[in-house]
């Protein structure tokens, strides 16, 4: 298998995740890129379960960001 250094992955902007009603499962679409060169596109697929302690984890990572630009908002008025 090949390296994946400087590999990373964008959603794609064209496109919305979906989920199937019958498994559960979310797809992202995703654009592939290797350093700044798309290399094509990829769904990542994740269980309803993955998905919600990915939505949980990415809430709390963005929490305190979100928390410092509610109160610099606060402090224009």
């Amino acid at each position: 298998m090949e390296a994946v250094c400087g590999w990373h992955a964008s959603p794609r902007k064209e496109a919305e995740a979906t989920t199937d009603s019958v498994t559960g499962e979310i797809r992202v679409p995703l654009s592939l890129f290797k350093v700044d060169q798309r290399q094509g596109d990829a769904p990542l697929v994740l269980s309803r379960r993955e998905a919600e302690a990915l939505h949980a984890r990415l809430g709390y990572l963005l929490a305190p960001r979100l928390m410092a630009a509610e109160a610099a908002e606060a402090e224009t008025w």
